[in-house]
């Protein structure tokens, strides 16, 4: 079954934050120290924070709802936005959330390839993104559209400094 994709808006914000905690949490609540994971949802997904980036014009959310249920969410960088300068026409890919109840339904396949299109639509030279090291079954979804590690960065979840593994894909337009 095919997921609906819309552009989320500020009149969203609320939906927002509700599924960037519940889907990051139940992700990596296993793998955290409770402390540290909540003290990186109260700064990260933070109403004010949340309304910021959504502002920004240089970053692009996307809802994709299932059966007209919110199945996840989908937030694009370029330009100024982007957490690392990868590539001066690149496009990264900061977020794929799906909801725990919705995994496994061919979401996250759609909203990559959403991303993968976005990026040549703008003629983007280079699609990245950044995933967690320890995060295998992602590391192994992104390699299958052939992604490949170009580098790394910290990321912090609370005081932890946690790697991320930079993965890239160039585009053919």
């Amino acid at each position: 079954m095919k997921g609906k994709i819309r552009v989320c808006t500020l009149d969203d914000l609320d939906k927002l934050q509700e599924i960037s905690i519940g889907t990051f949490s139940d992700t990596f609540a296993v793998q955290n120290d409770p402390t540290d994971l909540e003290e990186y949802l109260v700064s990260a997904y933070a109403i004010e924070k949340l309304k910021q980036e959504l502002g920004n014009s240089d970053s692009h959310f996307s809802f994709i709802y299932l059966a007209d249920e919110l199945a996840g969410y989908l937030k694009l960088n370029t330009g100024a936005a982007q957490t690392e300068q990868i590539a001066m026409n690149g496009l990264e890919v900061e977020r794929i959330y799906i909801r725990k109840e919705f995994k496994r339904c061919g979401l996250g396949r759609q909203l990559i390839d959403f991303a993968i299109n976005h990026a040549r639509k703008d003629n983007r030279e280079l699609i990245w993104l950044g995933v967690w090291e320890k995060n295998e079954q992602a590391l192994s979804f992104y390699q299958t559209f052939g992604f490949k590690e170009i580098g790394k960065h910290t990321f912090y979840v609370g005081r932890d400094q946690q790697t991320d593994l930079i993965l890239a894909k160039e585009l053919i337009c």
